[in-house]
């Protein structure tokens, strides 16, 4: 009976993170179509912010112990947290502007690239050969994804803007570095602490953001806005759910699926047809990130051996 509970908990994580991924993917997709009617990075980070943190708030009372949930003892480490997912948050919401839908969400999932080099550099953890050579590879799908061809032939249809390749990037590494703050702040901060208040902040500085760029949209633009912050809201929740229910290293794999929902959506609403270098720097770039995830698992899973193992 406990391994078929086990088994029920697994799928039903592996359900949550498909979840998330399919409403990430509703959540970058509208914003691109948004960003047609002329709403810039700033504003997109307030309306996502602001009409997901309903959804946030609903969710912190229906869990054990509700609004105590969101005392913290670390408030300038959030704070740090949050400041630099608010600046990952308009680099990629920037991005999604400039480039098309697939490009932009491909270049995004390089956070894993770059959370390899930060957990070298910064908290000095070791990286074996194979975990290199992923960085490597994920790499060398970005510069697919760049076209450098058509950038050395001077650009023409085929080519991306460097910049919106620049901002994308950027993005990624600031994702990255969340990633390392949240290993840490995972240890004394409980997970509902952590999104409200990244939330809030984001409402906050969108807010002041939006007095100097806010303008008027159309009903269906601000109806699109609103459809954003609500898929964003749900999503996190549907992540941070799948993570109770099955391991990282199980769930985690299918965050990818974005990349899948980028290519159908940028098809099916803005009639964009994925470029070949597009699809074969996913590809890599997926790899890359897929097999560093496996030895991340393998390494904690032996760690955790050398530690519970009987002495001799």
């Amino acid at each position: 009976m406990k391994a078929r509970t086990s088994v029920e908990d697994i799928a039903g994580g592996i359900a949550l993170r498909v979840a998330a991924a399919g409403a990430f993917s509703i959540m970058t997709a509208t914003l691109k179509l948004a960003s047609f009617d002329g709403v810039v990075a700033a504003e997109m980070l307030f309306y996502r912010a602001f009409f997901g943190l309903p959804v946030v708030v609903i969710w912190v009372l229906t869990q054990p112990g509700g609004l105590a949930g969101l005392t913290t003892r670390r408030p300038w480490a959030l704070a740090g947290r949050s400041a630099l997912g608010i600046a990952s948050i308009l680099c990629l919401f920037q991005t999604l502007t400039m480039l098309p839908l697939a490009d932009a969400t491909t270049l995004s999932f390089t956070s894993p690239i770059f959370a390899t080099l930060l957990s070298f550099l910064i908290l000095k953890e070791a990286v074996g050969p194979r975990r290199w050579a992923a960085v490597a590879v994920g790499f060398v799908g970005v510069i697919i994804v760049m076209r450098p061809v058509a950038l050395i032939s001077g650009g023409g249809d085929h080519a991306i803007p460097l910049v919106g390749i620049g901002f994308a990037l950027a993005g990624a590494l600031l994702t990255a570095g969340v990633t390392i703050t949240l290993r840490q702040l995972r240890d004394t901060e409980h997970v509902a602490a952590i999104v409200f208040w990244f939330f809030a902040a984001s409402s906050v500085v969108g807010a002041i953001l939006l007095a100097f760029v806010g303008k008027m949209h159309s009903p269906a633009t601000f109806g699109l806005l609103i459809g954003s912050g609500i898929a964003g809201g749900l999503a996190q929740l549907f992540m941070t759910a799948s993570l109770r229910a099955a391991p990282v290293a199980v769930v985690a794999p299918f965050d990818y699926l974005q990349i899948v929902g980028a290519v159908v959506f940028g098809w099916w609403l803005m009639h964009a047809t994925p470029s070949a270098n597009t699809l074969a720097g996913a590809a890599l770039i997926a790899a890359s990130g897929l097999y560093t995830a496996w030895r991340e698992h393998v390494r904690r899973k032996d760690a955790l051996m050398q530690t519970t193992a009987p002495p001799v």
